[in-house]
């Protein structure tokens, strides 16, 4: 019985956790969709932790249902958040979300089941082990992709330590199922797991926010002044090596305006630069505070635009031409980027530009709308 009421407090504390998780991405908009698919996998982990737990009614359909196909989806929405966080330019797709509903069907099917289909149920059980191991190992597989980019920053590290410990606990859990081992053995384990988890998440939330530290990989641009490439780096941390390379760098995007050159990689960059590919990622990342490459790019494209559009001697210049003079090579990704880094359209930003009004007022007011 005091293992059972350890067990039950653990849970609580776990969802309380996961929820702070969940409140805490969902008010950032840094991370996408990173943040929406880790604040998905909270909401997941709070309702495993309550199905999984003592005394929690499984054995038929009703109002434990939405509990259950929430918790079962889990290592899906686990293997989609770590595609975000270690794959560059992920995008969700729609097959990704009937990839969940299956596996959540499967766990239907596996714990409310039992007393309508018995046979079906068991048969549904072992495809649900062994499916939730294959989304594991393949959330797994994602860590090396960026391995040595990730390692770079402490943040970096807690998301490798996070993916491979989640990626272990679900082997482990399935594992279990597969070899008919009751769950009731392994509750305060599997407890004592999320626990671990919502912890290194809270961590990562207090002392390495969605904002304060690069993502190890996703889109996007970013949109404070603090946070533009163009700017000076102040931090007095760097080795004089990485302040040189990082000057360096600065004259090949602001004097050379290398961001211009079609095709550009990081790849590329390095080569120009005369130094390794992660080395130039971490002067990025960590020098910069850039999320990734493409938004250390665009940052240099997006403010020659802004300048151009704003300069009444080329008012008459279409938005087409200075997108492509910056580097980008069409519109509809120059006006997302655009759009998304300033809340204006390219058009609304020349017009007021001309009106003489502020833009970073306009934008915040459009954001606000």
């Amino acid at each position: 019985m005091a293992l059972t009421a350890l067990d039950l407090g653990l849970r609580g504390a776990v969802v309380g956790l996961f929820l702070v998780v969940c409140a805490v991405l969902l008010r950032s908009t840094l991370i996408r969709p990173a943040a929406s698919l880790g604040a998905a996998m909270g909401v997941a982990g709070a309702a495993y932790a309550i199905s999984t737990a003592p005394f929690f009614p499984i054995w038929s359909f009703g109002w434990n249902s939405p509990f259950v196909a929430l918790a079962m989806g889990f290592p899906v929405i686990f293997w989609l958040w770590a595609r975000a966080i270690f794959e560059e330019n992920f995008a969700l797709r729609a097959w990704h979300g009937a990839a969940w509903a299956i596996v959540a069907a499967l766990g239907l099917l596996t714990y409310n089941g039992w007393t309508s289909w018995p046979g079906v149920a068991a048969t549904s059980g072992r495809l649900l082990a062994l499916s939730s191991i294959w989304f594991a190992l393949l959330a797994a597989a994602q860590v090396p992709k960026s391995w040595r980019k990730a390692i770079m920053t402490g943040r970096g590290r807690l998301l490798i330590a996070l993916a491979i410990g989640i990626s272990v606990q679900i082997v482990l859990c399935a594992s279990a199922g597969l070899a008919a081992i009751p769950f009731k053995s392994i509750s305060l384990t599997a407890a004592f797991g999320l626990g671990a988890s919502a912890l290194i998440s809270i961590w990562m939330m207090l002392f390495c926010p969605p904002g304060s530290q690069p993502a190890v990989a996703g889109a996007g641009v970013g949109s404070s002044k603090a946070s533009r490439a163009s700017e000076p780096f102040q931090s007095p941390n760097l080795p004089a090596a990485d302040r040189a390379a990082l000057n360096r760098l600065k004259h090949h995007m602001a004097t050379e305006r290398t961001y211009r050159q079609e095709g550009l990689t990081i790849g590329l960059l390095s080569a120009r630069l005369g130094m390794p590919e992660y080395r130039l990622r971490a002067l990025i990342n960590d020098g910069l505070g850039h999320r990734n490459f493409n938004a250390f790019l665009n940052r240099y494209r997006l403010d020659e635009a802004k300048a151009a559009l704003a300069d009444p001697h080329q008012a008459e210049v279409p938005v087409l031409t200075i997108a492509l003079d910056a580097g980008f090579q069409s519109l509809a990704p120059f006006n997302r980027a655009f759009k998304a880094d300033t809340g204006l359209t390219p058009t609304e930003f020349r017009r007021r530009a001309a009106a003489g009004q502020n833009m970073d007022d306009g934008a915040e007011a459009d954001r606000s709308n």
